[in-house]
């Protein structure tokens, strides 16, 4: 009896050992991102305040490890159904009520040292911030800012300055959770309905012939007030010329002596005297 308890106890220890270890996994971060470790067991339970770089980690029972990237991705929120089955595009209004749509990126990335703090905060993969916080923070913040500017200035001029306003906003939102938006631009045109684009364009082509219109006109104007000024100073060196001519005669006797071809005329009145030679 005493031989059976001896022989079957280090056969049941070691069929615990094996059942252990069989429920322990190993989870792997992969290189360009950091872990972030939740226990739901034990005294231990909770989210990991230090953050984990790339390596294997013993995940037992109720224990995961979520990754955040730390390089910079990228997401397109479009209507297209790119990178989502649903259109993700996000629409707004201008400070009329015009709705208007447009396809949107973000580039992004986690700061590894908070990246604990992310998760506390969302407690969610990265996709899922990204479906989710993300994309309402980036609407939110173009629906605020677009709301106060025309529709021809979200269309036209202000067009860079509404996404530049609206990335300063969200990085501003997300910087205390280690979440640090690189770039949030414009992944397509704006959408606007098509009779207001119709007007917009109509409006830009009568602007562009009146600006052409007003070209010519300063054109021809131009050149009217170069004739004018070569008329005036032909008629100034005339004048002067003129003035010249009556103060010394001789100037103009030297002239028809350079002129003179050297023959004499063939007839000559009978008192009239011969060219330069009977005249003074």
């Amino acid at each position: 009896m005493n031989r059976t308890v001896v022989v079957a106890a280090p056969v049941a220890v070691a069929v615990l050992l094996v059942a252990s270890v069989g429920l322990v996994s190993c989870s792997k971060v992969e290189p360009g991102h950091v872990g972030i470790k939740v226990s739901n067991f034990g005294s231990g339970a909770g989210v990991s305040d230090q953050a984990l770089g790339v390596g294997y980690y013993l995940t037992p029972p109720g224990t995961a490890i979520y990754e955040y990237p730390v390089y910079t991705s990228t997401y397109a929120w479009t209507a297209s159904k790119e990178q989502s089955e649903a259109n993700e595009e996000i629409s707004f209004q201008d400070k009329s009520g015009l709705g208007v749509s447009a396809d949107v990126s973000v580039a992004y990335h986690v700061e590894a040292s908070k990246a604990p703090i992310l998760f506390q905060k969302y407690r969610t993969d990265m996709m899922g911030i990204v479906a989710g916080p993300l994309r309402n923070a980036v609407r939110n913040a173009i629906v605020e800012r677009a709301s106060a500017m025309g529709v021809e200035d979200i269309y036209g001029p202000q067009k860079a300055a509404l996404i530049a306003g609206a990335q300063k906003d969200v990085s501003a939102y997300f910087a205390p959770y280690g979440l640090i938006i690189d770039q949030l631009y414009w992944a397509s045109n704006i959408r606007l309905p098509e009779t207001i684009l119709a007007q917009i364009n109509a409006r830009v082509a009568n602007e562009q012939q009146a600006l052409a219109a007003q070209a010519t006109v300063a054109t021809k104007e131009a050149e009217a007030r170069a004739e004018v000024a070569e008329a005036q100073g032909h008629a100034q060196a005339t004048q002067i010329e003129a003035a010249a001519l009556k103060a010394s005669p001789e100037i103009l006797r030297q002239r028809a002596i350079e002129k003179w071809d050297g023959k004499l005329p063939t007839y000559v009145g009978a008192n009239a005297p011969i060219p330069f030679i009977g005249g003074q």
